[in-house]
């Protein structure tokens, strides 16, 4: 198989796909003897294509996975038919858990709630159904509580790749 067809196939998964994807899952679906590396080497020229030619998509990096999504310079034209469909905007106590969890991941309900002081069963349904955060998982102590960690959802919220962006944690809010 070409080099360019290998190209056009990625391009055509990321497309068709919709949700960030690692080079080891391109890997697996292209099933070629090709190195992880040849295959960064040609999502980077994918890259830079859309960038040289000011297409209306992009590729971006979230963390080791790679996606495709609209040019940010096109924004508000895509938000014209995307914005009615909006989800709501987050609760001040939302976003303010969201941060913690951002800073302190993976944490459980109770640790959120001792630093809030609050209850938070309603932040944390509403940071999941806004796919922000999810359940990675549970502690192996009494209870076995749910550990929570943030999405890559929260990272493109962010327009950011990976959680090392972040800006330090601010020691006045409690997060430290």
């Amino acid at each position: 198989m070409r080099r360019s067809d290998i190209k056009n196939i990625i391009e055509a998964i990321m497309f068709s796909y919709a949700e960030p994807i690692s080079i080891k899952e391109l890997n697996m679906a292209i099933n070629e003897e090709l190195s992880f590396k040849e295959i960064e080497l040609m999502l980077n020229k994918l890259i830079e294509e859309y960038k040289e030619n000011k297409r209306g998509i992009q590729i971006i990096k979230l963390n080791d996975k790679y996606q495709m999504c609209s040019n940010d310079e096109y924004c508000d034209f895509v938000k014209r038919v995307v914005e009615p469909n909006k989800k709501k905007n987050l609760s001040q106590a939302t976003f303010e858990s969201l941060i913690i969890i951002a800073y302190k991941q993976p944490i459980t309900k109770n640790d959120l709630e001792e630093i809030r002081g609050v209850k938070c069963d309603k932040v944390i349904a509403t940071l999941i159904d806004n796919n922000l955060i999810y359940e990675a998982g549970r502690l192996n102590k009494t209870g076995k509580p749910i550990i929570y960690r943030t999405t890559d959802e929260f990272l493109k919220l962010l327009d950011i790749q990976s959680l090392e962006e972040l800006p330090d944690s601010p020691n006045s809010n409690g997060i430290d």
